[in-house]
């Protein structure tokens, strides 16, 4: 065995055992969701077993992660992200911000101008306006978000989103399972801020509902 290949088997014990411990799993949990008998689990965080893909593949899907993070460590001295942008029609660009199978996914997404479409499907949707004007129609109702302003809802409701004008809008777009609903927080409670404190201004997210 190569002097490369020792090195990336060596590591996945170590990784898995962090990702175990960072999600605060004990190994009879972790057991219990992949199917993994405790002892396995236990010999493959020691690195005492060699990991094959029958028992990375189930642990992936557990830890929400690609598979290639388990297998290999991103690069260190780099913190930059590469992303890769992806044109879609009428002119929008999609860039994903997260590269790995979770429950929320993250976009960076610019829209240009388009005629509206409602559609639906299972989930729930987070949009962030980060520049331009967004128009978002949700059944019967239509609002306009402008930048700092955030919408949510939940995506079996007939729905479209688009520029509000002929000027393209950009966006941050979460989107997830029905019940993964993004939390806005826009300032310290007045309980936390202490007796006679005046309110915060200019913190945090505007958050907006059509009418």
């Amino acid at each position: 065995m190569d002097t490369e290949l020792e090195r990336i088997l060596d590591g996945i014990g170590p990784r898995l055992r962090t990702l175990r411990r960072d999600r605060a799993l004990t190994l009879e949990a972790l057991a219990d969701t992949t199917g993994i008998s405790v002892s396995t689990l236990s010999r493959l965080e020691s690195g005492k077993r060699r990991p094959t893909l029958d028992l990375l593949i189930p642990l992936a899907r557990a830890h929400r992660v690609a598979l290639d993070q388990l297998v290999a460590a991103p690069a260190s001295g780099d913190p930059r992200v590469h992303l890769t942008p992806l044109h879609k029609g009428h002119g929008s660009v999609l860039v994903p911000l997260t590269q790995y199978p979770g429950r929320v996914q993250v976009f960076k997404q610019v829209l240009a101008p388009r005629e509206p479409k409602l559609v639906t499907h299972h989930g729930y949707e987070w949009l962030y306006v980060l520049a331009g004007e967004l128009r978002l129609i949700l059944g019967e109702r239509e609002c306009t978000l402008r930048p700092g302003e955030v919408a949510e809802f939940d995506t079996r409701e007939p729905h479209w989103f688009g520029p509000a004008n002929d000027s393209a809008v950009e966006i941050l777009h979460l989107f997830g399972p029905r019940g993964d609903q993004a939390v806005v927080r826009e300032g310290p409670t007045a309980a936390e801020a202490g007796p006679g404190a005046p309110p915060e201004q200019g913190s945090g997210s505007a958050s907006r509902a059509c009418p």
